[in-house]
């Protein structure tokens, strides 16, 4: 989806994932882009930080509940399914490869993605999403950056 002004707290040309920051799979999908996002294409921030709850409200979307991880890049954003693929395509090889799945029917590839997501805590468990995976590396969350636009 295309956005008309840019949220709060991004610049232009950034790349951004929201992540649900007490989901145990989320945690791992964030480790698993931190290793594989060697040139640290893309910033996280979680749903639950000040960063998070801007943008979501910037976009529209619920601030109190989100089943969903968010992808931002150059004005657009992708719930879902497609906010998986799309931060896929960022990645190098052989990771990129994950984005093919994106040719997938949309709606069988978010059925997939909401049968996960609404189960993500029973399957995964539940953290109270204070020790972020890769916190300490600089620059890798939004909210390390001093150059944001609020």
């Amino acid at each position: 989806m295309n956005l008309l002004t840019l949220p709060p707290y991004l610049q232009p040309d950034d790349r951004v994932l929201l992540f649900d920051g007490e989901c145990n799979l989320c945690h791992g999908l964030v480790r698993f882009l931190i290793r594989a996002d060697r040139q640290g294409k893309i910033l996280l921030a979680t749903v639950q930080s000040a960063e998070g709850q801007a943008i979501l409200g910037g976009l529209g979307l619920p601030t109190d509940r989100i089943d969903s991880i968010v992808y931002l890049e150059q004005g657009q954003y992708w719930l879902r399914s497609a906010a998986f693929f799309q931060a896929m395509r960022q990645l190098g090889w052989p990771f990129r490869l994950l984005a093919l799945a994106r040719f997938l029917p949309p709606r069988l590839a978010d059925a997939f993605y909401n049968l996960v997501a609404s189960n993500r805590y029973r399957l995964f468990g539940r953290n109270e999403g204070t020790a972020l995976p890769g916190e300490h590396l600089p620059g890798r969350y939004l909210h390390h950056r001093s150059d944001y636009t609020r």
